[in-house]
């Protein structure tokens, strides 16, 4: 991999770390990568970054966009198989201005979402209710993406 590796950044850990299932890395290509979101909006969020470290979409290598949205894709499909959602949010927070909490390093959210997903909890108690854990949803979804991480 010719990317630079920045210190701090999860991404970049990911893009390069051998231990997949610790990190939640469910696969990598020669240019990205799909990691499971640490910090959920629900159960099955991910996120689909380059593999090397660029903060803007218009930096972003006209393989690597393409290598975004087909992995964007292939995670939306993978998830239909294992959770069954009723629908997507699927989108980036580009810049800390725009919410990004990893602003230097560019990412795609797939978020699955059902009717009544939401309630008070994250409103009240500043808590999420998830359904599993990430390791469980971690095991759901792993299969749905293959062995062919590089």
């Amino acid at each position: 991999m010719t990317s630079a590796h920045f210190e701090g950044c999860f991404m970049c850990t990911d893009s390069e770390t051998e231990d997949l299932e610790g990190n939640y890395v469910l696969l990598r290509t020669e240019r990205c990568l799909v990691v499971m979101n640490r910090f959920p909006y629900n159960a099955g969020s991910l996120l689909v970054a380059p593999r090397r470290h660029v903060g803007a979409l218009e930096e972003l290598t006209v393989d690597e966009r393409n290598d975004v949205m087909a992995l964007t894709v292939r995670s939306i499909e993978a998830l239909k198989a294992a959770m069954s959602p009723e629908a997507f949010n699927v989108g980036a927070n580009l810049g800390a201005a725009a919410g990004a909490g990893l602003p230097g390093h560019m990412h795609m959210h797939v978020v699955p979402r059902w009717s009544g997903d939401t309630n008070f909890m994250p409103v009240v108690a500043e808590t999420k209710v998830m359904p599993e854990t990430l390791e469980q949803t971690y095991v759901r979804l792993k299969s749905h993406f293959g062995d062919e991480s590089s």
